[in-house]
């Protein structure tokens, strides 16, 4: 084959191959053999041809240059559901939320000091010292002390009334002391207690109990273990229920 026509055949291979994706490069068939090593070459007619690709593959190179239009990207709103369905595991189980934890008690103390009176209810995630007046009920996460006038159920975690006035149920956590001097109208549950003053209603306690000289007591007494010193007044029933004791075992 003449040397033209192998050089526009390895032309138009080039070509094709570095614009790909498109129609092949029309290579102007001719079959005349060439000779190359003869006089009677055609300069001009075979440089015309190779024009002719050269044309071809300017074309071919604007059309890949040309900006193709682009489809807009759809947005799609994620709604809360899906959000949901998103966080669930694989066995399409949901996701449990962790659980709350619980608030520490807090260090501050609040003060009701004298000559004060509320009426309403107090909460507080600290501990109460009520020297003044309290008309509702009281619920802190703290110590709960009580020396003036209460009229209202209380619950805390620790309970101490000096000479104080409380007409209401004391529910606490920790140890209830009630003093001497102090009035407790209404029923008493705690863990441990010591009465040195007057309860009027029931005292249930899942530990010990301590019943002083001077107190008095108008009510019934579950306890683990009950201790009465020499002078103390009891008008009720003594019950150590709690007691890791089984009587009727005994007398079985």
């Amino acid at each position: 084959m003449g040397f033209f026509k192998e050089f526009k055949e390895d032309f138009s291979e080039a070509v094709n191959d570095l614009v790909p994706g498109g129609e092949e490069l029309e290579t102007p068939e001719d079959d005349t053999m060439v000779d190359t090593l003869g006089e009677n070459i055609d300069v001009e007619s075979e440089l015309s041809k190779l024009d002719g690709l050269l044309e071809q593959v300017s074309k071919r190179v604007d059309e890949k240059e040309q900006p193709q239009d682009v489809a807009p990207v759809e947005k799609k709103e994620v709604k809360v559901e899906d959000e949901v369905k998103m966080s669930t595991n694989v066995d399409s189980t949901p996701i449990q939320p962790v659980a709350q934890q619980v608030a520490p008690v807090s260090d501050e103390t609040a003060v009701i000091t004298k000559g004060m009176a509320i009426k309403g209810n107090i909460e507080s995630a600290g501990s109460v010292d009520v020297e003044g007046l309290i008309d509702g009920d009281i619920a802190c996460s703290g110590k709960l002390v009580v020396t003036g006038s209460i009229r209202g159920n209380s619950s805390s975690s620790e309970f101490f009334a000096d000479a104080a006035k409380i007409e209401g149920e004391v529910t606490t956590t920790g140890t209830a002391k009630i003093g001497v001097g102090s009035v407790i109208i209404g029923n008493i549950s705690a863990t441990s207690a010591v009465i040195a003053g007057a309860v009027k209603g029931d005292i249930d306690v899942q530990g010990p109990v301590v019943v002083d000289t001077s107190a008095v007591v108008m009510g019934n007494i579950k306890s683990r273990s009950v201790q009465i010193n020499n002078g103390a007044v009891i008008e009720g029933f003594c019950s150590q229920c709690y007691a890791e004791v089984d009587v009727e075992g005994l007398f079985a």
